[in-house]
């Protein structure tokens, strides 16, 4: 399966008040692996960022002056998540955004549930995690996802620690397929920042347990009884044809 872990910034909270996305960020995942493939851009809204938004993620104005519109990047933006499940904390703030950024662009792109699945993370965790704190800071903390660069919020940064912390919070590992030219897609820079972090304390715990003598022997044996009787041990190499 293909999924989208996705996180936007916004100019306010309500986009039915006419507030605007400024800032996309997506990472890709198959098959419950990071691939490396990233979508990202900032967005100019043109129309002011309301301070308490911008106390939360530091985007003012004048950074985003000289940035695409979303007419711009719609059609590349849509190109990457179609077909894909979408994976979103509290899915219904950014999904909302989104398809009013569609519907005012009117380009027939339709909206979001036309193209992609949505799994909201915000409503699983609150039915692992009832009665508990479940923002995405609160999960980091629960589960030893290193959010520490997080002192503002950031979609792409933040899309990837929601990665983080999906997979593990869905019961697997994650891992990081680099894609085969190095490169994400968008404008979000090489693929070194969809590595998953390790919580320092945790990486510190971590031990490397070696076979004794008497283990590897008892191993060896037991791929000759292998060998034996089915004539292929698939730990010492295929067969020669």
């Amino acid at each position: 399966m293909r999924e989208v872990v996705l996180d936007t910034e916004t100019t306010g909270i309500e986009h039915k008040e006419g507030h605007r996305i400024i800032e996309i960020g997506c990472v890709e995942v198959i098959g419950r692996r990071l691939t490396g493939r990233h979508y990202h851009v900032y967005i100019n809204p043109q129309r002011e960022i309301d301070e308490g938004a911008q106390a939360v993620h530091g985007i003012s104005s004048e950074f985003l002056a000289d940035k695409p519109l979303f007419a711009d990047i719609a059609d590349d933006f849509m190109n990457f998540i179609s077909g894909a499940r979408l994976v979103i904390h509290n899915a219904a703030f950014d999904v909302g955004f989104i398809d009013s950024e569609l519907t005012r662009l009117n380009r027939g792109h339709g909206v979001v549930a036309e193209h992609c699945s949505v799994l909201d993370t915000l409503a699983m965790a609150r039915e692992k995690h009832p009665g508990q704190r479940n923002s995405l800071d609160a999960l980091c903390k629960r589960y030893g996802v290193d959010n520490s660069q997080r002192d503002l919020h950031g979609a792409l940064l933040d899309a990837e620690i929601l990665a983080d912390v999906y997979l593990t919070m869905t019961g697997g590992q994650t891992a990081l397929s680099l894609a085969a030219n190095g490169q994400g897609d968008g404008e979000g820079g090489d693929t070194a920042s969809a590595i998953r972090r390790i919580d320092p304390a945790l990486r510190q715990q971590l031990q490397v347990l070696r076979a004794s003598d008497a283990e590897l022997q008892a191993h060896e044996a037991r791929l000759d009884a292998l060998e034996k009787s089915a004539g292929f041990a698939f730990w010492r190499g295929a067969p020669e044809q």
